[in-house]
């Protein structure tokens, strides 16, 4: 629990957060509180020995000071000082702690070395610093209580975890994120957990992803959740051997798998949020996939949840009861357009008459970005037992450049279309863009015309190696945005 409210203003000063019933969010300094809790027993307080033993976790990563006998008020460094160091700066084994040379880290150590020595209680306590110019960064900071005697606190266990914010994420997001915030990447969701994580300065913490020899799968957080904030970063795009129903089953489990171990708050970041294309009946007894797999989310405990252009925005809004955020990533793509369009006139073409909606917010994001007008063109379609058909095409773009906008590439027939219309009505440039590049087995041949000049895609969805390596394919990284919207809402969470 946070101690905050009873910390006078000038403790409050030094930290941003104290927890008496410490959960570091960092792994290894989860495994030194491990064990001060296993050589505690039934104990006031391990002795100074038992924690620093050769081939233990605190041994490597914690320190330990011991009142000075003479001076009460002081602590002297009783272990090697190389773990130390980043904290305090160098002090030599046996130095006072006030001889050290980096003084706001040691009067933090002091005051968390007194509160201890009251309480007879371990203490985690989090701030934010910098140390020899490197970026920002936030520390965890644990201090424990030790006894060389059994009978007196006299020791103390320090260890600190200090994960640094690269340049850019203190740039875009300085120091927004809570540090008690846990974040996870499933299989097939890594490489983009990762950059969510670099963005935000956070570690991805560790998960056990387990198939049964009959196909059953487990899968289990490896830190303590319990009263955490924790987001998962998992995507619903198929991946490897890895269906869309594997990974939405394992997610919904690993949801609510969080949720049954305590979890405070669960945020999912679903970058491609899959079945939203069934989002109406447009035959006798249709199904509404995508308001089902809205309940099932909500069912296993999802606090809020993070896409990324979904295929219809006011039907996937309406689908879900719990709080979501919807991404766009036309800024993004605009700006890249912006660069390559150069004084040609441009128009938008929308695919068909359904994602109208979406080009035209594309369009306005490509003239903000032009400073000059952009047209804007429609492609009929119409789709019935995966046939697709419509030949009709309003607009113009003869000697221009058109940018064909989707949400989603699969086969790449919708796509394949479109440009033709467009080539056959005499566009000078052609270039596709959608958020999620999908590419089913079809894709490649069906977009292998040499009229298309370029195709704009996201990370979203981890594009496989025969569509990586087509020279006309660019790739658009929006981690950053999944980044921004993670910090924004956690930060109006803690206030």
């Amino acid at each position: 629990m946070s101690m905050m409210a009873r910390t006078n203003a000038a403790l409050a000063r030094l930290f941003q957060r104290l927890d008496s019933l410490p959960r570091p969010s960092d792994q290894q300094l989860s495994d030194v509180f491990q064990e001060w809790l296993d050589r505690r027993r039934q104990l006031i307080a391990p002795t100074p020995e038992a924690l620093i033993a050769p081939g233990s976790t605190a041994a490597v990563r914690a320190f330990t000071f011991r009142r000075d006998a003479v001076t009460p008020q002081d602590y002297v460094l009783t272990s090697d000082p190389a773990p130390a160091a980043a904290l305090i700066g160098e002090l030599p084994a046996g130095g006072r702690l006030a001889a050290a040379k980096n003084r706001r880290g040691a009067v933090r150590l002091r005051r968390l070395f007194d509160m201890v020595g009251r309480t007879g209680e371990p203490i985690l306590a989090v701030f934010s610093t910098r140390y020899r110019q490197a970026p920002s960064a936030y520390v965890e900071l644990l201090v424990a209580p030790l006894s060389s005697d059994g009978r007196t606190i006299d020791s103390f266990l320090a260890s600190a975890s200090m994960r640094r914010l690269s340049s850019a994420a203190t740039k875009v997001l300085p120091n927004r994120v809570p540090p008690n915030v846990l974040l996870f990447a499933l299989k097939g969701s890594g490489s983009f957990g990762e950059r969510v994580a670099s963005e935000l300065g956070l570690p991805l913490s560790q998960v056990e992803e387990r198939t049964f020899e009959d196909g059953e799968e487990k899968t289990r957080p490896l830190v303590e959740v319990r009263g955490r904030d924790v987001c998962v970063v998992s995507g619903l795009a198929r991946s490897g051997d890895q269906s869309v129903h594997d990974r939405l089953c394992k997610l919904l489990f690993f949801i609510a798998t969080l949720k049954t171990n305590g979890a405070s708050r669960v945020t999912v970041a679903a970058p491609y949020l899959a079945y939203m294309r069934k989002d109406r009946q447009t035959k006798l007894r249709d199904p509404l996939t995508a308001a089902y797999v809205a309940r099932l989310f909500e069912a296993v405990g999802t606090d809020c949840l993070l896409t990324m252009d979904t295929h219809n925005l006011s039907a996937f809004q309406n689908a879900f009861r719990c709080l979501t955020v919807h991404l766009t990533a036309y800024e993004a793509f605009a700006s890249h357009f912006a660069n390559l369009a150069g004084s040609v006139e441009v128009t938008v073409v929308s695919p068909d008459l359904g994602g109208a909606k979406r080009a035209e917010m594309f369009r306005e994001a490509l003239e903000k970005s032009l400073h000059r007008p952009v047209g804007m063109a429609f492609m009929e379609k119409q789709r019935s037992q995966g046939i697709v058909s419509g030949d009709l095409f309003a607009g113009e773009v003869r000697g221009r450049t058109a940018v064909i906008i989707d949400d989603i590439i699969s086969s790449g027939t919708t796509m394949a279309r479109a440009a033709q219309a467009c080539a056959d009505r005499g566009a000078a440039h052609i270039h596709l863009c959608a958020s999620h590049a999908l590419f089913s087995s079809d894709a490649a041949a069906n977009l292998a015309a040499p009229f298309i000049d370029e195709i704009l895609v996201s990370d979203t969805v981890e594009v496989a190696a025969p569509y990586r390596d087509d020279e006309r394919l660019t790739i658009m990284p929006v981690a950053g945005l999944f980044a921004g919207a993670i910090a924004r809402f956690h930060e109006a969470e803690a206030r």
